[in-house]
Order: C-alpha cells, then sequence, then structure tokens
C-alpha cells in the first residue's frame, strides 16, 4: 500500500493548516464587513452544467466521469459557474443584488508545477444583479482591504474586455478570432511578446498578417476610455485603490465580459495574488434572461506563500494550544477545565508519563507555555526561554498574554 497523496493533491498538517484558516478567517471577516454571505455548493455537478464555460483548456483540464448511475457528473472546476447554476434554480428565493463569497476547494488536471495543483482552496466574492460600475469598485476594494488585513503591499492591474474588443475590433480582427488571441495574450507576462507572437501564428485561419496587427497593440500606451471606466478610475482613486491599467492583461476564461483585473505585489514573485472580472452573459445561459455579475478569486496558496516569505505570520495568533497541562497531579484535568472556562486554548496531556517525555511534547507541537502541576503549587514555563515562575490560576490570564 502506498502511504502517499496522489499527484497534485496535498495534505496539510496543523501547522500549515492554522495558517489556512487564519487567511479564511480574516478574509471572512472583511467580506462579511460588506455584506457579503457565505454559500456552499456541491463538489459535483451534472456535466454539462460546467461544460463549454471556460474555454478549450478549462475543458480538457475539467474531471469528468459517470457515476454509478450512468450520469455523466464533473467535479467543479471553479465556483463562478456553480454561481451561476444556483442563481437560475433558486431565482425566486434570491434577492438581487446578491453578494456571496464561497470557500470551497475545485479540481483542475493541471500539469503538476510550482503552485499549481490539481486540487485547492479557492476564495470567491461575487456581485450578481447589478451592472453598475460601483459593485466593480466595491469589489476592488473588498480585495484591497483583504490584502491589507494580511498585510500584504499590493497593486491591482486592469483591462476591461470590451476595450481589447475595440482594440481588435480597430484593426479589423474578425470576433470569431477574439477569444482565441485574448487566450494567447493572456500569456503575455509569463512568456513575453515574441512568444506570444508566435502563438498568434499558430491560431488556424487567423493568418501572418493578423497576427503582426495584433502583435502591433504592444504600442498602445494608454487604453481607450468610456464612462464606466472613468467612473471606475474616479472612484479607485476616492477609495484609495491602487489600480494600474495593463494592455497585456485579459485574463484566459471566456465568460469575462466587461473590466478585468489582476492582484500582483511587488514583494512576490511568484505570479498573480488573484484576479476576477465582470461577467454579464454567464448566468444568462441558465436562466434565460440578462443578470449582469463581478467577482474576484483569492489565491490562497500563493497569498501564503508570500505572507511566509515575509514572515507575515510571525506574532499572530494562529489558534494553536497556549498551554499545555502537565499530568502531574489529581487536579490537573480540573486546573485544565478551569482554564478553558477562562477563554483560554489548553491541552491536558492525557497519558501518565514523566515530566520530561512532557516538555519534549510541547516543544515539538511548538505550545508556547507548560504549566506545570503540582498537589501545593503552579509553575509556568515559558518554552522560549525557559524561564520558569510560580503563578496562581488568576494570574494566568495576563501572563499567557
Amino acid at each position: 500500500m502506498l502511504t502517499q497523496t496522489l499527484k497534485g493533491f496535498r495534505d496539510f498538517l496543523p501547522k500549515e493548516a492554522r495558517k489556512r484558516e487564519y487567511v479564511k478567517s480574516t478574509l471572512k471577516k472583511v467580506f462579511s464587513s460588506y455584506g457579503f454571505e457565505p454559500l456552499e455548493t456541491p463538489a459535483l455537478e451534472y456535466e454539462e452544467i460546467l461544460a463549454g464555460k471556460y474555454g478549450d483548456e478549462g475543458d480538457k483540464l475539467m474531471y469528468r466521469f459517470k457515476d454509478l448511475g450512468g450520469r455523466r457528473v464533473a467535479m467543479r472546476y471553479d465556483q463562478t459557474v456553480p454561481l451561476a447554476r444556483v442563481i437560475a434554480q433558486y431565482a425566486n428565493d434570491i434577492p438581487l443584488p446578491f453578494k456571496r463569497y464561497q470557500i470551497q476547494n475545485v479540481w483542475r488536471a493541471e500539469n503538476t508545477q510550482k503552485g499549481r495543483y490539481r486540487e485547492f482552496l479557492q476564495v470567491d466574492i461575487d456581485t450578481v444583479g447589478s451592472s453598475s460600475p460601483l459593485a466593480d469598485v466595491e469589489i476592488l476594494d473588498v480585495v484591497n482591504k483583504s490584502f491589507k488585513e494580511l498585510g500584504i503591499s499590493i497593486k491591482i492591474n486592469f483591462n476591461s474586455r470590451e476595450v481589447i474588443f475595440d482594440q481588435l475590433k480597430s484593426i479589423d480582427i474578425k470576433e470569431d478570432f477574439f477569444l482565441p488571441a485574448i487566450r494567447v495574450l493572456d500569456k503575455t507576462e509569463k512568456v513575453g511578446w515574441n512568444a506570444v507572437l508566435k502563438e498568434l501564428k499558430k491560431i488556424e485561419g487567423l493568418g501572418n498578417n493578423n497576427a503582426m496587427k495584433i502583435f502591433g497593440l504592444r504600442e498602445l500606451t494608454q487604453a481607450f476610455e468610456g464612462p464606466e471606466m472613468n467612473i471606475i478610475w474616479k472612484k479607485a482613486a476616492d477609495y484609495n485603490i491602487p489600480l494600474e491599467w495593463r494592455l497585456t492583461l485579459a485574463r484566459g476564461l471566456d465568460y469575462y465580459t466587461g473590466i478585468i483585473f489582476e492582484v500582483v505585489s511587488d514583494n512576490y514573485k511568484g505570479g498573480s495574488l488573484g484576479g476576477g472580472g465582470r461577467y454579464d452573459d454567464l448566468i444568462g445561459m441558465f436562466s434565460n434572461q440578462s443578470i449582469p455579475a463581478v467577482g474576484f478569486s483569492f489565491g490562497i496558496d500563493r497569498i501564503i506563500e508570500a505572507m511566509d516569505e515575509q514572515s507575515l505570520f510571525d506574532g499572530k495568533d494562529l489558534g494553536g494550544t497556549k498551554v499545555l497541562v502537565t499530568n502531574t497531579a489529581a487536579r490537573s484535568a480540573q486546573i485544565a477545565n478551569e482554564l478553558r472556562g477562562k477563554n483560554i486554548k489548553v491541552e491536558l496531556y492525557i497519558d501518565d508519563k514523566e515530566l520530561d517525555k512532557q516538555l519534549r511534547y510541547a516543544d515539538k507541537k511548538q505550545i508556547p507555555f507548560v504549566l506545570l502541576v503540582k498537589d501545593d503549587k503552579l509553575q509556568l514555563k515559558n518554552m522560549k526561554s525557559g524561564q520558569q515562575k510560580e503563578v496562581s490560576l488568576d494570574q494566568l490570564p495576563r501572563e499567557l498574554q
């Protein structure tokens, strides 16, 4: 029997799991403060719900199969398409605008590499039912506030699918080639313009001449303007949102229709920390009516990696055990319960072993304090400094801070 995970799938031991819980908890607090509510959807959907919504690459990477009942099903590839299905299915129960956050795993049959996994946690926020540019700005404001709370310095690169479409129309590119060209342009930051030109020339039917026209867009120095884009620019400045226009930002998923954005940090070189945009046509595919929407997805794995690199978890309360109570007296269990009543995170050592083993256990688990229980007194040991002092139960909450 192989005692290991499948390629692209991971275990998270307590040390790493606590970091993930800290990030999720921080983000939930920000989301809730803006009125976003939680939503959960199943891991499996009917295949037809998900297929054809993400483009050719998405369809290739989707896990899909027949279940035991012979139904064609697929595993959740992202959380945006399931959201669209929910809006259509519960149209009479959900008031619009609907502001939701969703924190669940998704599955993609990726070629695994650093930062790319086949199962990973996705954290999304979306506003459904409003075409107002203020909805876009609010999403950007939530994103900016979230990264501030985590301590990560960011900038938000943004563009617009409408702007890109206008650019392609202006150089007489047929609409049939818009999405294939966008998927290639989205790789520019990673591979460079010369590699993009080679990829453009490979698009069947586009032709070398049109590929060169698209390649010429690299000379543009500013985005086309429109009333909605101007409102977003102005409001973003009012809210101190660090927006920067980026010509090469295209976002590879097919369903985007308007503003698109990605978060990057000068202090992290591992790629974008999340991205999103406006998708006004996707939900209509399920509900037969036009329902606008805008959202953002946080890259949790990269966020945690960035925080590790910058030591941003240092000094944070990640929710672990604060004090180990030694099993060295008859009253040890009673004392542990009294401490829990004072909202202290306590672990009672449950085996009857010598004190040295109990201390080694606390050290291995990185529990910062050990309460040495004797019949007639209590001693608190700081595991980092090694200092030890006699205390009373009433003193402990203050001593443990």
